[in-house]
């Protein structure tokens, strides 16, 4: 018998609903099978905790005496997008430091960025603010050197483009040349090592891979506060191919987050540095699915060998947006610490932490079970398979002079 999100919650303000993580569902499942599982249980939590390089925050930072309209302004060195209004800037987690010392004499080893600075923040740290403007005449000021804390400025909303990514790639770099920098950290020539970033079994969108739940307006577990699910992630691509069990091969789906970073806790927002790309920011996500019926649960019970991710030459094609598959693996595969790629085993390294996505679903978990999250009924539902949104890349036309 279908459930509605409405009864859910009253299951939880009553304090009976039986909330489950994504790793408890599979046996359930597997032992009761998919309706009798979807009666027993109200609710699934998953989670993910991983480098999301598209992250940021809005911060207001309140008016100076004389006031300044801000046309450029650093937070500990690190640039934010000022041209939105007087003093609303946008930090952005991947912004390297513009003097950053270590990567002044050693090119690559960035240490510090946007992401570092907004896990200084959510610390309660107090970080140096220095702006400048062109002066107009009702915001005169030109220049400004402070010292802020996330207590005294007025709004600090962090707002994430493209979180959660539904699968995604393991790279390796099969190449005979040298070692490459990538996004996906350091990778050895001969395929000396593969990189991966997934919760897989764990991961919010591979538990509802068709979006059946998950849409714009869902409240979720982000940054250790609460968040909500804003719109489709940019780079949504739910066209991508799926397996027969309607999973997808490669990065599909993804969301864009929102929530009050004062909210926040510095264990789930951390500052990253990726020796010869950037810095990026390890953001917590937990999304609550709820069990409306057999379908919703039987996708909940998926698990890591259910999963296949490709694996992706990062050396010479990929730049040149022509990647070479060289094959697909499980998750399961890539969580045992090696695997086969052309006859070789090579080491597996995991850039995202198993360990968290499972804390995040079981704290998420603890919340529901004591009442003091419930579920929001999407106000809209994400594109899915059926929609006609589709990724586009971007052609270069040039112009005769």
């Amino acid at each position: 018998m279908a459930k509605t999100i409405a009864e859910i919650n009253e299951k939880i303000r009553s304090g009976t609903a039986v909330v489950r993580t994504a790793e408890e569902i599979i046996g359930i499942v597997e032992e009761r099978g998919a309706d009798a599982a979807a009666a027993a249980v109200d609710v699934v939590t998953t989670g993910t905790f991983g480098a999301m390089c598209s992250s940021g925050v809005f911060l207001n930072l309140g008016h100076t005496r004389p006031k300044m309209k801000i046309s450029r302004a650093w937070i500990n060195d690190v640039e934010a997008y000022s041209g939105i209004a007087a003093v609303d800037v946008y930090l952005g987690a991947a912004q390297v430091a513009t003097n950053d010392p270590l990567n002044m004499v050693f090119p690559g080893e960035f240490r510090y960025g946007g992401g570092h600075v907004i896990q200084d923040l959510v610390a309660g740290k107090s970080v140096r603010l220095a702006a400048e403007a062109y002066g107009t005449d009702c915001y005169p000021r030109k220049h400004l050197e402070t010292s802020i804390s996330l207590a005294e400025i007025n709004e600090a909303t962090l707002f994430n483009p493209r979180n959660c990514y539904q699968n995604y790639n393991v790279a390796v770099n099969a190449g005979a040349g040298r070692t490459i920098y990538t996004y996906l950290g350091v990778l050895k020539p001969h395929c000396g090592n593969a990189n991966y970033s997934s919760a897989g079994q764990l991961s919010p969108l591979l538990n509802d891979p068709f979006l059946r739940t998950i849409g714009i307006g869902t409240r979720i577990f982000l940054g250790g506060g609460v968040g909500y699910i804003a719109w489709q992630g940019t780079q949504h691509n739910p066209g991508a191919p799926r397996d027969e069990g309607g999973i997808p091969t490669e990065g599909a789906a993804t969301l864009s987050l929102i929530g009050d970073l004062k909210q926040m806790n510095p264990r789930w927002l951390v500052g990253l540095s990726l020796l010869g790309y950037g810095v990026s920011l390890m953001v917590g996500v937990g999304v609550p699915i709820p069990l409306l019926d057999g379908e919703v649960a039987h996708r909940t019970a998926v698990r890591d060998r259910d999963i296949l991710a490709p694996i992706v030459d990062y050396s010479s094609d990929y730049p040149e947006r022509s990647p070479r598959i060289l094959g697909r693996v499980s998750y399961e595969e890539l969580r045992s610490g090696s695997i086969g790629i052309e006859g070789k085993r090579v080491p597996t390294v995991p850039l995202s932490s198993y360990a968290g996505a499972r804390e995040i679903a079981s704290l998420l978990k603890s919340w529901i079970e004591k009442g003091t999250f419930s579920l929001t009924e999407p106000a809209a539902r994400l594109p899915g398979p059926e929609s006609a949104v589709t990724l586009k890349p971007l052609e270069i036309r040039r112009r005769d002079i």
